[in-house]
């Protein structure tokens, strides 16, 4: 099959990517290789398998330049995963990341149904629970608010993909990511940045007092329910959870990393952040029914293997 990725260079794109092509897909990805962080990290990211794939370098935002995309290739499936991401930026600049997470979507839709894409799989956010009290979160809650803009272009995202199916006959699946983490992980996110902060010595900012809680989920586990939903034959529109369904504590975290680096964080100590939610929790018994997904690495085995990927790129970096 032949699949377009957005976000091809990204953090989980990248492992997508290398996933798609040990199963036998030919692949090409999207990516503006945007200055959210280095885009050199991306360029990095797909390194490894640049000769085995088309790449184009484009912005969703431009809806002629996505449509270039789908005349020029012949996609089976499209993997939309690129987003501006982040919940506080989000706060701060809201047209930029509904330009790109929203009116990106409607771009990708519409060209995918000029074409005729057989399926369309849409990355969608735990965010959109917002600050559900129902716990664990499940795909059948009736959610009427959303508390940060990213969150809404996630929940935005959702309806477009829903109005499609409905319309055109699409098949679409939404995926609810939790918390993901692991080998590339985005430099701006939790885990990365405290483990680089602490091995360097330097403060690490930690936001309320520490009782937040996440659903944190291994990059491994995520591809896996992923490619799961590739082959999914049930509803036309469906969504679902890809989680690890138990909750760690931000505090209990922090120990966690002091822990595998055998170094103690210097913390400052911050005020709750506007847009936050105070606790994500996946109900995964729908994925694993229907998609077969099974999780299989808690935080317990996948920080340890981010921390040795940490070192590894730290021993690179330095030789």
């Amino acid at each position: 099959m032949k699949i377009l990725v957005t976000g091809g260079g990204g953090f989980i794109g990248s492992h997508l990517v290398e996933k798609l092509l040990a199963d036998g897909h030919q692949v090409s990805i999207v990516d503006d290789f945007n200055d959210h962080y280095d885009p050199q990290i991306k360029r990095q990211n797909i390194a490894g398998v640049a000769d085995k794939i088309t790449v184009h370098q484009a912005d969703l935002r431009d809806a002629h330049a996505v449509r270039e995309i789908f005349h020029f290739e012949k996609f089976g499936t499209v993997i939309h995963l690129a987003a501006r991401a982040g919940v506080r930026p989000s706060i701060a600049q809201p047209q930029l990341y509904y330009d790109t997470n929203v009116s990106g979507t409607l771009h990708l839709l519409e060209a995918a149904r000029a074409v005729g894409i057989d399926r369309f799989i849409f990355a969608s956010s735990s965010s959109v629970y917002g600050l559900s009290k129902t716990v664990p979160f499940s795909e059948e809650l009736h959610l009427t608010q959303t508390i940060s803009p990213y969150a809404a272009t996630k929940m935005a995202g959702e309806f477009l993909c829903s109005t499609y199916s409905h319309l055109y006959r699409m098949r679409i699946v939404a995926l609810r990511f939790f918390t993901v983490y692991g080998p590339r992980q985005r430099p701006d996110l939790a885990i990365h940045q405290f483990t680089r902060r602490i091995w360097n010595g330097q403060p690490i900012d930690q936001f309320g007092d520490g009782t937040t809680r996440r659903d944190y989920t291994y990059i491994d586990d995520i591809i896996q329910g992923v490619m799961a939903s590739l082959g999914y034959d049930g509803p036309l529109f469906d969504i679902f959870n890809l989680g690890e369904s138990e909750t760690v504590q931000l505090k209990d975290l922090i120990v966690a990393i002091e822990a595998a680096l055998g170094r103690k964080a210097k913390i400052n100590y911050l005020p709750e952040q506007p847009g936050d939610v105070p606790l994500t929790c996946a109900d995964i018994s729908k994925a694993r029914r229907l998609l077969g997904y099974q999780p299989t690495t808690p935080l317990s085995v996948g920080l340890p293997r981010f921390i040795d990927w940490f070192h590894q790129t730290r021993n690179r970096a330095a030789s």
